[in-house]
């Protein structure tokens, strides 16, 4: 059985996936300096995906 890897850079859509929120979520979290690290401007943002579970980590309560 094959397993599915995610690449190292998400797109928007696919980190918006993975943190399963919607892709519009994560760009005004862009607008307002919050969320996790990105790279890029415009439509070339990626996120790495060790940036997402940091990010998930540091907001776990």
């Amino acid at each position: 059985m094959a397993t599915t890897t995610l690449p190292a850079l998400l797109t928007p859509a696919e980190a918006a996936a993975y943190l399963r929120r919607s892709p519009k979520t994560l760009r005004n979290w862009r607008s307002r300096g919050i969320g996790p690290k990105y790279t890029g401007r415009g439509h070339g943002v990626r996120y790495r995906r060790d940036d997402l579970d940091a990010w998930i980590r540091a907001n776990t309560h």
